[in-house]
């Protein structure tokens, strides 16, 4: 859940998921639509799929025990090197290095590291010192503290080296200039438009196949009415995309395509549907609760 999300924000979602799914028993006999549900608002929902088919693996393969070796982990789905040597150092304490955002930063400051710390030749020596340090015994400890160290001083823009306990150590120059990071891509800009119908409390939603493939959105809408205009529009960010999102009123059709179904407003919670979606949906189902007109037809 820390990968691409901040601790805050995880922990009461860290909380849920360990009540609704205790082990990894569980995580692999749930639904699908559980998992992400249970998921919703953390986005990345790979992360979510590629953690019950591991949990399913491991249920299968290990007799529901995680395995011990990095070579057991990478063959797991979804698990790379960090979050298999991230297991290993914390769950079972091997002398193993680990790189994360924080880490990363602070080996790349202490070690002067020019190269791009997101080209392989950066990841590749920052790793390298990793391993170098990281003691035989303790390491889970030693690795929680380097994590702690880049997230409370070694910070980002303005790093606190007069109360670093390593600063005698640190060969930067420029600590605030490091990491080096090759220039980000160019972000895309997408439009897309979406259908909202709603009839007799009920509102019709399409399961998503790509992005949020498993989760229910707001029906796609290709091409959108002619001299129309939206009744919502939002923009999000999606990996390398800036998406802005134009939600239209559509005559209730109620014979659905085999993707789509009709759900009573009132059961949406229980649906895991993204967050532009819902949002969405929930800016536009408020004027519906204050309006007493008779329902359409």
């Amino acid at each position: 859940m820390l990968q691409q999300t901040q601790v805050a924000t995880v922990i009461p979602y860290y909380k849920r998921w360990l009540e609704r799914f205790p082990n990894f028993k569980a995580l692999a006999a749930a639904s699908e639509t559980d998992v992400l549900h249970a998921w919703q608002g953390l986005g990345y929902y790979s992360r979510a799929r590629h953690l019950q088919a591991t949990a399913r693996r491991i249920v299968t393969d290990y007799g529901g025990q995680c395995p011990e070796t990095a070579g057991a982990l990478l063959a797991l789905p979804g698990i790379g090197r960090y979050t298999a040597h991230a297991i290993l150092t914390f769950a079972f304490d091997q002398p193993v290095g680990i790189v994360e955002v924080n880490t990363g930063r602070l080996l790349a400051r202490l070690f002067n590291i020019r190269a791009p710390i997101d080209s392989a030749a950066g990841r590749e020596t920052i790793w390298g010192h990793a391993f170098q340090l990281v003691p035989k015994l303790g390491a889970g400890e030693f690795n929680s503290a380097l994590m702690d160290l880049g997230a409370t001083v070694c910070l980002p823009r303005a790093p606190q080296c007069e109360s670093c306990p390593v600063e005698q150590f640190c060969q930067a120059t420029d600590p605030a200039a490091l990491p080096a990071r090759k220039p980000p891509p160019a972000r895309e800009k997408l439009r897309e438009q979406h259908a909202f119908a709603l009839q007799r409390g009920r509102l019709l939603l399409q399961r998503c196949q790509k992005r949020w493939r498993g989760m229910w959105m707001l029906p796609t809408l290709e091409p959108p009415p002619a001299n129309q205009p939206p009744l919502h529009i939002s923009i999000f960010p999606f990996t390398n995309h800036k998406v802005t999102l134009e939600i239209f009123a559509v005559a209730p059709n109620p014979t659905a395509r085999p993707e789509q179904q009709w759900f009573k407003t009132d059961a949406l919670d229980s649906l895991p549907i993204p967050s532009p979606h819902r949002r969405a949906i929930t800016a536009l189902l408020i004027p519906q609760a204050h309006d007493h007109s008779p329902p359409a037809n």
